[in-house]
């Protein structure tokens, strides 16, 4: 903890300026105070935890970036959500010149260097961090972009003029193809083929928006040969097969306890069959570290140096950080009597 930050690590950022994108999402763009500067500084595609208090409540919401490091605004985009407080909050009494609360720039969903060209795949507000990968793509590589966006409606695309711009100031590197639900239907597998047509087996995958949006896009582009390493997912939620949690918390019955070692410190806390690594390290009274906590942003891995673990979800970890006891905590359930985990 720093003189400018409190004890969970977030500093007082101000409202500079809102940007209305459409009638149901809003970009803010952020004051950061120049002795916080170094650390919001951040890479294209990650995202910023949000700490609001609502109705006496206080919550932590990650918003990604929209806007680009090379830019000189910090900028993140909201789109009101059913049922989502939040993003709801955020859409409807934000106001210039409030403070608002964050955490240090995370994420893992980033661009990948000396790649060749960019195939992005955007559903809805996920339009947020691929707008942010292609802003800096085009500014500080030769790559060419290609975007697949897809929203239910016209009147919903969010970034509709600034993305046009983009495509009159790069005609030869960035083309845009729009998807709208209610003249097309659903996105389905053909469309995503059809798009990919010509694309060279070097390109980078981007895909974030909706699960069902994403899994389509994800299973079209890995049978068209992508190699999984080229295909980048960002989840803002994570639907979990029901079957599998019920056989990943069957198998945490057997779970007596779990020995977890952060900041120095080593805790034995008693294991509560059903709770993740990250919900007992909390349960024990520890400030483990956590962000999204739907398996994306890898804030949360820590590694089991005794004992097993299973993981719902990973969009954060290769399978070498896996293969050397690497978990993300917030998707873990334990699976043997005893686990150590250690954050370091």
């Amino acid at each position: 903890m720093s003189e400018h930050t409190d004890s969970d690590g977030f500093a007082a950022l101000r409202i500079k300026r809102i940007v209305r994108e459409t009638s149901d999402a809003v970009s803010l763009v952020l004051d950061v105070p120049e002795h916080c500067t170094s650390r919001f500084r951040y890479q294209a595609g990650q995202f910023l935890t949000l700490r609001v208090t609502v109705d006496g409540r206080e919550l932590r919401r990650c918003y990604s970036m929209s806007s680009a490091p090379v830019e000189d605004d910090l900028q993140i985009t909201v789109k009101r959500d059913p049922g989502g407080l939040v993003s709801n909050w955020l859409n409807d009494t934000a106001a210039e010149g409030a403070e608002i609360h964050a955490a240090p720039p995370e994420g893992r969903f980033l661009l990948r260097e000396n790649g060749d060209a960019i195939a992005a795949f955007a559903g809805g507000s996920g339009i947020t961090p691929i707008m942010s990968l292609i802003r800096t793509a085009l500014a500080t590589t030769s790559r060419p972009v290609r975007l697949f966006y897809a929203n239910r409606s016209r009147d919903g695309v969010i970034f509709a003029d600034a993305l046009t711009r983009l495509a009159e100031g790069h005609p030869d590197r960035l083309s845009v193809t729009h998807h709208f639900d209610d003249d097309r239907g659903v996105v389905t597998k053909s469309a995503i083929e059809d798009f990919l047509d010509g694309l060279t087996d070097g390109a980078d995958h981007y895909i974030c928006g909706p699960g069902p949006f994403m899994d389509t896009v994800e299973a079209t582009v890995l049978t068209a040969g992508a190699p999984r390493d080229r295909v980048h997912l960002e989840r803002f939620t994570v639907a979990v097969d029901e079957a599998e949690a019920a056989g990943a918390a069957e198998s945490s019955q057997g779970t007596e306890q779990v020995v977890i070692e952060l900041d120095r410190q080593t805790t034995t806390a008693e294991y509560r069959a059903g709770n993740t690594l990250l919900q007992t390290a909390r349960t024990a009274g520890l400030r483990a570290p956590a962000s999204c906590e739907t398996g994306s942003c890898g804030t949360c891995m820590a590694r089991i140096v005794d004992g097993s673990a299973r993981m719902l979800n990973n969009d954060a970890l290769d399978d070498d950080e896996v293969a050397e006891g690497w978990v993300l905590t917030c998707q873990s359930l334990p699976t043997s009597r005893t686990v150590h985990v250690v954050y370091e």
